[in-house]
């Protein structure tokens, strides 16, 4: 079973009562409800006269029916609704119930920025329930622990959710193996790579909408990636240099960005798999380090030692815009709060540093700081923004409110503080965020949402994958 979505899908029916309905024929200029797939669920609106319901069904194509499973909205207090006789209207919709805080709707790059990447999430989810797994984490809210790594003496940079929900650790520095883990088995094992560097191959990753996990290429001279099957392959760029890119993100259209570092243009893959490159207005070494894609569907490269902001606009232009705070090593990663604000994660920044939807940039005060202290940021399930420990010994996160606190680690840096453990995290469907060993020689993680298996109430982060 998987959640589907169909543009222009539209019929009739004339089914009375609180139950089942049967669907008539497409109506004329629409798609019919098979398009959906037999057994596959669906958002739905039904709208008589003066009657209404807004749900969450799934479509039989034996009998043509649609059940309605979850109600969202409807015109009788939010309940199923007793329809009565009359033809009634039956349309495939994108309900507000999963817009943020539901169904992410911005830069999830390990899910995809729109339904085709949430579909295959929302896939692993149903898989896991169906099969039995309750995701939770038996612990307390908040409660950090850590686990065993197959590969503890190489580096990886950035982490993904596959579609099945394994967590793939990028590799980077001197890893010869990709790494992975299931977070409902907690099983991690490795998987050969076609392309090795002990140069920082890659930097980050992208789930793209087909399912594949693009590698971000820092220097190296060919793109790599893995398919939902495993199957892992390389392709030509157009574009290569040293530290060229780092992170990604998914553009609106579905498009893999690879955001600039040291390049000096940006480069694209569209979804037919097409390398391109395109202009950039500024450029600089280190300039930029992750990037987020707005509500707008601008595409931000978040600054690490440029000085100035830059993105990218859904219809490919360009523009800077000015910062309040810079300096070098600044910022690398960036997260979409649920108010459409985009956090800069502070490395060795002394202030963190925002832009809001309306574009307007401001710099708030930290709890701790330090050198190289974080690298990468989570959403987690409640709204708090986590900045992921790079030197840092203790965690830091700020709250929708705004209030920024401070937390302990279960396995702060080696030497702390100074040491280099974790870089870049990935929020797993049960709600614990999971650090990517940088030189850890152990993975960490923190549940932030035990207990029942998850629903349209996950907030994914807009930066899992990068760094």
């Amino acid at each position: 079973m998987a959640l589907v979505l169909k543009n222009r899908v539209k019929s009739t029916t004339t089914t009375t009562g609180t139950g089942t309905i049967t669907l008539g024929a497409a109506a004329t200029g629409y798609q019919d409800f098979s398009v959906i797939g037999n057994g596959n669920e669906t958002y739905y609106v039904i709208k008589g006269t003066t009657e209404w319901e807004v749900g969450k069904g799934t479509y039989t194509a034996s009998g043509t029916t649609l059940s309605r499973d979850i109600v969202f909205d409807s015109s009788n207090d939010g309940t199923k609704v007793d329809f009565t006789a009359g033809e009634k209207d039956v349309m495939c919709v994108y309900p507000s119930a999963a817009m943020t805080p539901g169904v992410p709707h911005c830069d999830d790059s390990e899910i995809g920025t729109d339904l085709s990447g949430w579909i295959p999430f929302q896939a692993a989810l149903n898989n896991g329930i169906v099969g039995g797994t309750a995701f939770n984490n038996n612990g307390t809210n908040g409660l950090v622990s850590t686990f065993s790594l197959v590969d503890n003496v190489s580096s990886y940079g950035g982490g993904v959710l596959a579609p099945n929900g394994d967590i793939h650790f990028i590799s980077s520095y001197g890893a010869r193996r990709g790494q992975k883990i299931n977070y409902i088995s907690g099983v991690v094992s490795t998987y050969s790579l076609i392309y090795t560097a002990n140069d920082g191959s890659y930097s980050g990753g992208v789930l793209a909408p087909n399912g594949d996990i693009h590698f971000i290429p820092g220097p190296a001279p060919v793109g790599q990636k893995i398919n939902a099957s495993g199957v892992v392959s390389t392709y030509s760029l157009v574009y290569t240099t040293t530290s060229a890119y780092s992170g990604g993100v998914i553009s609106p259209s579905g498009e893999v960005i690879f955001i600039p570092s040291s390049a000096d243009r940006g480069q694209k893959i569209s979804t037919a798999g097409t390398v391109s490159t395109f202009s950039l207005v500024y450029t600089a070494t280190s300039a930029y380090s992750g990037g987020v894609l707005a509500q707008n569907g601008d595409i931000h490269f978040v600054p690490l030692s440029g000085n100035r902001g830059q993105k990218i606009s859904a219809a490919g232009v360009v523009s800077t815009y000015s910062l309040v705070y810079t300096t070098t090593l600044a910022y690398q990663g960036g997260v979409l709060a649920p108010n459409g604000d985009i956090h800069f994660v502070p490395r060795s920044a002394a202030v963190g540093q925002k832009i809001s939807a309306a574009g307007v940039v401001s710099t708030y005060s930290l709890v701790y700081t330090l050198t190289n202290a974080y690298i990468g940021g989570v959403l987690a399930p409640n709204g708090d923004v986590h900045f992921i420990p790079l030197s840092a010994d203790r965690g830091q996160k700020i709250s929708t409110a705004g209030v920024v606190s401070t937390y302990s680690l279960l396995d702060p840096p080696v030497g702390s503080p100074g040491g280099t453990q974790y870089i870049g995290g990935t929020l797993a469907p049960d709600g614990a965020i999971y650090f990517v060993p940088y030189s850890s020689t152990r993975g960490q993680k923190i549940s932030t949402n035990p207990g029942a298996p998850l629903g349209p109430g996950i907030c994914l982060s807009p930066f899992l994958n990068k760094f």
